[in-house]
């Protein structure tokens, strides 16, 4: 009898559609592909910050966006999500060392892209296009996270 295991590097590609509920099929696929893959270290990290891109794509643009997981091997993963919207947030548009602040307390959001922050362990983002005429191709932001991470507090 012979043993196959999976893998150590895959991916997974997602078209999400313009819904509200594409951040829940996003965290259902996240969820899927990571115990399949026996991932489950980095498994609430990912849900919780997956969320929060494709939230964002669907509330700040008016189109599609995609989800895609890519185990890179070693345990370590990047989720990259792309939508129709050029602009880059904070902290993505700034290099891994500067931090942007906590939104107050009493703001009602900006608290979404911090998380990616304090729990990824590296994060990037750029707007898609060669030059200002074809700038409406969108952008694409990522983070990496690895196995061995301290769980969420």
């Amino acid at each position: 009898m012979v043993t196959v295991s999976p893998p150590d590097t895959w991916v997974y590609a997602l078209r999400l559609p313009h819904d509200p509920r594409a951040a829940r099929v996003a965290r259902m696929t996240v969820r899927a592909a990571l115990n399949g893959h026996g991932m489950p270290e980095v498994l609430d990290v990912v849900e919780l910050l997956t969320s929060e891109l494709v939230t964002n794509a669907y509330r700040h643009t008016k189109g599609p966006a995609s989800l895609r997981l890519t185990a890179l091997g070693g345990g370590r993963l990047r989720v990259g999500v792309w939508d129709t919207s050029c602009y880059i947030p904070a902290p993505f548009d700034k290099p891994l060392g500067d931090r942007v602040e906590r939104a107050p307390a009493d703001s009602v959001g900006g608290r979404g892209l911090f998380l990616i922050q304090e729990y990824a362990d590296s994060w990037g983002g750029w707007a898609l296009g060669d030059s200002l005429l074809d700038r409406g191709k969108g952008k694409l932001l990522w983070f990496e996270v690895g196995a061995g991470r301290k769980a969420m507090r």
